[in-house]
Parts: structure tokens; sequence; C-alpha cells
């Protein structure tokens, strides 16, 4: 499964070759209210065929519709769907994207993605990553204040110790164990010495485990990672971990021991500290740049400085939708409604506009917004 966190923002906002096909809908996890999903998703593809039919009369479409229809006669895959969907298709491209939050039902086929949606998603302050850890497993669960699953980790993530051990790990350990060992010189018992290859080859997996997990989630991600392990095993991780996004608090638990909502209790205790701290700290920052004239909560300023490339950090409302259009070279801000395909929410314009100037969007709760507008624009100069 695409990973939604891995390809933001640069694969979410990058350009594509046109038709570009976005399906979302809610899905459910659990039945009988999941046996709708796949029906209103072939719902959804027909919307797409027919605007296909209508934009593109002479292209050949059906290379386009192929993977959407091989996705709607996969069994396994609507057995196991979260609280939304995501799908975009162009030519030579293909993304699903379950997310843990329920999306408005809408497919469009236009000139690029519509991305907004999970834009909003990726920004939303509450989200973190679990670390599931023993000698012989590696997990990995991402989550938030009401949702944890646990995510398929990518390629290059060890699994286990037969990942890491090669040929040369091997034989080091049989020469370890079974070598000559000289009685007179010998300070270990057999035991010991079976004990001291068991310890090396999980430090060996904790290491290639933190190495991979930095590469192809945290960093990719910027999320915070909290490990979850037996007490015995956090001494040995944290002395050869690299990742800056891993958290100080911990699990003391094998994860295989707690159920996923047992899991997610233990994790936001754990985080809910650090995501209200840094709420306040934005808060914090966003009343001392306006008193100083470097932040504003007015939408047509912050969408002129954003043009600009001049906002730094951007708080948007979870709550607010304000239909309307931005002008991308003046943002020039033209209010509308919203039940037009081509009308967007201006928050969220505003926040892929911010992003693609350099900087920093985050979707706060309305009651932790320090503004009733909506947003919060702090200006980097």
């Amino acid at each position: 499964m695409d990973m939604l966190t891995n390809d933001y923002p640069d694969i979410l906002l990058d350009r594509r070759e046109p038709p570009c096909l976005s399906l979302y809908q809610p899905t459910h996890r659990r039945h009988p209210d999941n046996q709708q999903d796949p029906i209103r998703f072939g719902n959804l593809v027909r919307t797409l065929e027919d605007s296909l039919r209508q934009a593109y009369p002479n292209r050949e479409i059906e290379p386009l519709l192929a993977p959407y229809r091989a996705l709607a006669d996969d069994r396994q895959f609507w057995n196991n769907v979260f609280d939304g969907l995501a799908v975009l298709a162009a030519p030579g491209f293909f993304r699903v994207y379950k997310v843990q939050r329920a999306l408005p039902e809408f497919a469009v086929v236009a000139g690029s993605f519509h991305t907004k949606p999970l834009i909003r998603i990726v920004q939303s302050a509450d989200r973190y990553q679990i670390l599931g850890l023993s000698r012989d497993k590696a997990r990995l669960f991402e989550g938030n204040r009401d949702q944890l699953d646990e995510i398929e980790p990518a390629s290059g993530v060890p699994r286990g110790p037969a990942d890491v051990l090669d040929a040369d790990a091997e034989r080091e350990r049989a020469t370890r164990t079974h070598g000559r060992m000289e009685p007179t010189m010998s300070l270990h018992g057999p035991s010991d010495v079976k004990q001291d290859a068991i310890d090396a080859d999980t430090e060996r997996f904790f290491r290639a485990v933190d190495r991979a997990v930095l590469e192809y989630h945290s960093r990719p991600s910027g999320l915070p990672l909290l490990l979850a392990a037996l007490p015995e095993h956090h001494h040995l991780f944290r002395k050869v971990s690299r990742n800056p996004q891993l958290s100080a608090e911990s699990i003391d638990a094998n994860p295989d021991a707690l159920s996923i909502d047992a899991l997610r209790e233990r994790a936001w205790r754990l985080f809910q500290p650090h995501y209200l701290a840094r709420l306040a700290g934005l808060v914090e920052a966003f009343g001392a740049a306006s008193s100083k004239d470097q932040g504003t909560d007015d939408l047509a300023a912050a969408a002129r400085a954003a043009a600009g490339g001049r906002i730094a950090t951007l708080l948007v409302d979870a709550d607010r939708r304000i239909p309307g259009r931005i002008e991308p070279g003046t943002g020039a801000v033209t209010l509308d409604r919203l039940d037009h395909p081509d009308v967007d929410d201006l928050l969220d314009d505003l926040g892929e506009s911010v992003l693609k100037g350099g900087g920093e969007g985050v979707v706060v709760p309305a009651e932790r917004m320090p503004t009733t507008t909506g947003l919060a624009a702090i200006y980097r100069f």
C-alpha cells in the first residue's frame, strides 16, 4: 500500500501528464457497513469514466481505469480499509491511500490532482508513529488521537533478524559459537557464548531497523516515533538509534501483548503533552509575531503574503471551510460557493501555496486556534 507520509509533499504536488483522476470516499472498518464501500467505489469510478469520455473523447481511457477496476474487485483490500480512501491516477501513475479520517465522496478528472484533503490530513498536528520491537520482530504503527493502525513498513525495513543476517554474518556467528576455544583461556561457558551470539544478532537487528525506519519513515514523514518494547530492550535500541524523531518516552510492553486500542491509549497518554505543548508554542509564536506586524489572521493579506513566499508557518482551523479561489500569481482572493468541482476551500488553497513556498502548514483544532478567522499566519520576513 502506498504511504501518504512518504509521498508528501513532493509526489502529491508534482505536476503529472493529464488527465489526472482523483477519487475520494469514506470507508468503513467493520461489517456490515463496509459491504457498501466497493459498490460506492464502483459508482465513483463510473463518474470518472463519464468525465473522461466527455473531456477526452479521442483518448484510450481503459489503461487509466483498469487499476481502479482491479481495486474494485480486490475483496481482501475492502476487508482491510480504514476510515477514508483516496485513489489518484494519471498516465503511468497510480496511488492508493488508506487514511484514518473520513473523506467526503468526490471524483473528478482535471489537469492536476485534487490533493487538498490529503494535505490537510498530513498537516494535522496530532499524528505519530510507533515502532513495536522485540528480538525477533519489528512492527510499525501510525495513529492520531482517535485511531491507530498497523502499517506495512517500506520494503527496506527488516521485519526480523533473518532479513538482516547475510552469509558473512552467519559465518561470523558460527565462528563465535563453534570455533576453537582454548579451555585454559576461556572466561565463559558454552551458554555464555551462545548468549553473546544472540545479543550480537539482536544489536545488529535493532541497528538495521533503526537505520531503515529513519530512512523510509521518520525522515520522510517528520512524525514523532514512540518505541514499544519490553523494558530490557529499550536501553539497547536507544544505544544504537540515530533517529532524531525517537521520543524520550516509551511504551514498556511488547505490542503483541496489547490490543490495538490499548496500544493507542498508552501512546496518546505519552504523546498528548507534546502535542499540546507544540500547539501552545505555535499560538505563542503567532501572538509574538502579530504584535510586531509579522503575522496576520486576515485571509486576503495571508494569500498575498503566501504568493510572495513570505509565510513561514500557517495555522489552519480544522473545522473551517471558506469556498473560493486564490489567483496563483498575485494571491488575489475571490469568494464563491463550494458546490462546484472547480471551487476549492480557500484555506486549503492557502495551505498549498504556503507549502510550495517552503513554509509549514499545521491543521489545528478549532478550540486551540488563536483567531476566529480560520487562519493564523506567521511571516518569515
